[in-house]
């Protein structure tokens, strides 16, 4: 750094912060380190007793934190948010709409790898509303060098490390299976459970059939729906491997291409998601969605929504994080369940 007169330090970057009083008023800073001097800033300094200052010299393999925290936007930024404004190197990305977020850790940890910098966002995979804060940005030095921001643009690639899918209200049909509700010996508690928790999305049931343990009547219902336009298929019981379970089959035998039958996730195991040909979802629902305040189903079922796809290596990446503690008070998403890293 270097001490220089203050008439002279426009352009230059303040080594420290600078503090106003006022007695009765304020003691703060009204210039923080970092800050470039503007040609307004020179009569508040002059007027807070600042003839000198010392500023950073010049050094064109430099960058300074409001610089730099701008490379890291850039590497952070995908569709559907926008940016606040440098703040004592600090960048915000804000939601421009209701979506799921999601942010590619491994690229996200090489680039926070590299010290001196760093990017925090919220946990990925989860649902966010228009005006959420989805990141920060910042160097943490006050500057940092041209090369190591080359270095991180390396890390992060040529896509955004941030991405923000719009959720996507989808028209859907339920398949309620299980001799026990076909012949009326229960009623049927699953169905009501489902239609509240899409609702929440502005989803809309289309369609509902309820057939006993017959597995080509459950195919041909779910061919139905798909035929008369459901944008989503999900089957209620049935999900076991108990003998008179026959969803699985019936969902196979539909046509959709089975991801996976079972994942890593309490409650939820017996959880089936398929495709079919043309991409819409077919979904086999264990019972635990019935009863329990979340599941399996409350981690994926944001994905169906976005269209974003739903792949084996996601829901082996469940585990860790899988488990929910069935806590007295439900406070999902705010807490552990699904946040696995």
């Amino acid at each position: 750094m270097k001490l220089i007169r203050t008439e002279d330090a426009v352009g230059q970057v303040l080594c420290h912060d600078i503090t106003q009083i006022i007695p009765g008023v304020t003691k703060d800073a009204v210039f923080r380190k970092g800050h470039i001097v503007q040609p307004e800033d020179i009569p508040v300094l002059l007027s807070v007793g600042k003839d000198h200052l010392y500023v950073w010299e010049n050094d064109e393999t430099k960058l300074h934190e409001n610089e730099a925290a701008e490379i890291l936007r850039d590497l952070c930024q995908g569709p559907n948010m926008h940016a606040t404004e440098p703040k004592e190197g600090k960048i915000e990305l804000i939601a421009d709409c209701d979506g799921l977020f999601l942010a590619d850790i491994d690229r996200l940890r090489a680039v926070n790898s590299l010290g001196e910098m760093m990017i925090a966002t919220r946990p990925s995979g989860f649902v966010v509303k228009k005006g959420d804060k989805l990141c920060g940005t910042r160097v943490i030095p006050l500057v940092i060098e041209k090369e190591k921001m080359e270095r991180a643009k390396q890390a992060a690639g040529s896509e955004p490390l941030l991405q923000l899918a719009p959720l996507k209200p989808k028209k859907y049909g339920v398949v309620t299976t299980g001799n026990e509700v076909f012949y009326g010996r229960i009623t049927d508690k699953f169905t009501p459970v489902i239609q509240q928790k899409l609702a929440e999305y502005g989803c809309e049931m289309v369609a509902h059939e309820v057939l006993g343990d017959d597995s080509e009547a459950i195919t041909a219902a779910i061919r139905r729906m798909l035929d008369a336009g459901c944008e989503m298929v999900l089957c209620t019981g049935g999900m076991s491997v108990d003998p008179d379970d026959r969803t699985p089959l019936a969902i196979r035998n539909a046509g959709a291409k089975v991801v996976s039958y079972g994942a890593p996730v309490l409650p939820g195991a017996m959880f089936l998601v398929a495709y079919n040909e043309d991409g819409r979802p077919v979904c086999g629902l264990p019972g635990c969605v019935m009863y329990a305040k979340r599941t399996v189903f409350d981690l994926a079922l944001p994905r169906l929504l976005a269209d974003v796809p739903v792949t084996t290596q996601w829901l082996a990446g469940l585990g860790n994080g899988g488990l929910c503690l069935n806590c007295p008070e439900c406070h999902f998403p705010n807490c552990g369940f699904g946040k696995g890293v």
